[in-house]
């Protein structure tokens, strides 16, 4: 089918903002807003259309997450987590599997972080035995998003043999030997399915390798962080952008009934609050914008924009965030008002790997000439 980009992504919206509050509240995972993007064809978007997808690139994948991360922050985890894990996969796996997410029968995700290696996510110390026709894995998984609902994850390993920091797997979540512990009941992104897998001679043909073995720190650093990290900055500015919108609204609705019904916005202190949220917020995006353009159009800056704008955006997030609390004071507690939601969501991207300390020193690295790893 022809994908029409808007009203799709519109449509993915609209299920996302229906479920939001419920998907937060009950820690629950997205499923309307899966399906809705399954049903309009948006799992599907970066799939080639030798396949049946639609053959978007990083550009459109980033719309769909920003749009929908204005809603929902748990549903735009998914979704970021979905795209990253298609990227590998339709550059490295078979075209069974390729198909099946371009006919949105497969959601993927990311399988990188480990309790050994913590938010280090190059450096897995799982391993991967050959046997045959086979390998066997073994691992403990600190957090995958969507652990119980993907179809697959794009697994790390060490090398089967030789040099290389890692490999990558291609592996079916329901295959034997993997083990889900607990559900997500934390801080923020609370319906984003994330959980502990552990690993315990997880059998999967070699001909899941997604890459060649040892190589998996070149897809990683080449295709994953790129996409990965623009997603995630996406997310971090719908969040933003949806915390400054409700902001707006409550200063321009809520009024002193003593000073003759002036509303909050008459002051000219939470003028200037919001006026320094609007300036922060289109910073960010502008540095997101950038990003995306010298991805798409192979500029020298490439990696270090890639490195900025995760960081650039999380702790966007964080201080409008923090301005938003401030400036609704204690209506900011109340669920209904729709900013300790995303108050809380926006916290995630801060420390999820790699965290804005880690990116800090990258950039640092990258501009003293330094070698990065």
């Amino acid at each position: 089918m022809t994908l029409e980009l808007e009203p799709a992504i519109e449509q993915v919206a609209q299920a996302a903002r229906e479920h939001a509050v419920r998907v937060d509240a009950e820690a629950s995972f997205p499923t309307a807003t899966v399906d809705a993007a399954r049903e309009v064809g948006l799992l599907g978007l970066l799939s080639d259309p030798s396949v049946g997808g639609h053959g978007g690139g990083i550009r459109e994948a980033a719309t769909v997450v920003e749009r929908v991360a204005r809603e929902c922050g748990s549903s735009a985890m998914v979704l970021t987590m979905h795209y990253a894990g298609t990227s590998v996969i339709e550059a490295h796996g078979e075209k069974a599997t390729r198909r099946a997410i371009a006919e949105g029968r497969h959601l993927s995700t990311l399988a990188f972080s480990e309790s050994g290696s913590r938010s280090h996510f190059w450096a897995p110390l799982g391993t991967a035995r050959a046997e045959g026709d086979e390998v066997v894995l073994d691992a403990s998984k600190s957090w995958i998003t969507s652990a119980a609902a993907a179809d697959g994850y794009v697994w790390s390993s060490r090398p089967t043999e030789g040099d290389g920091a890692s490999s990558l797997w291609l592996v079916p979540s329901d295959s034997a030997g993997l083990k889900r512990s607990g559900g997500f009941d934390g801080l923020g992104l609370r319906g984003n399915d994330s959980a502990p897998v552990k690993a315990e001679g997880v059998r999967v043909p070699a001909a899941n390798r997604l890459g060649s073995d040892g190589g998996g720190f070149d897809v990683m650093m080449q295709s994953v962080l790129p996409i990965f990290s623009v997603m995630i900055s996406a997310g971090s500015l719908g969040t933003t952008e949806a915390a400054l919108a409700a902001t707006i609204e409550h200063v321009s609705g809520s009024k002193y009934a003593h000073l003759d019904g002036e509303a909050l916005s008459a002051f000219p202190t939470i003028r200037a609050y919001v006026a320094q949220m609007k300036i922060k917020t289109d910073s960010a995006r502008l540095l997101w914008l950038d990003a995306i353009d010298a991805l798409e159009n192979g500029r020298e800056d490439g990696m270090l924009r890639v490195l900025e704008v995760k960081a650039g955006t999380s702790e966007t997030a964080r201080e409008v965030l923090d301005t938003a609390m401030r400036v609704c004071g204690g209506q900011a507690f109340r669920k209904d008002v729709g900013v300790e939601r995303r108050f809380r969501d926006a916290r995630a991207a801060m420390v999820m790997a790699p965290t804005s300390d880690q990116l800090y020193d990258f950039i640092g690295k990258a501009l003293c000439g330094l070698e990065l790893f």
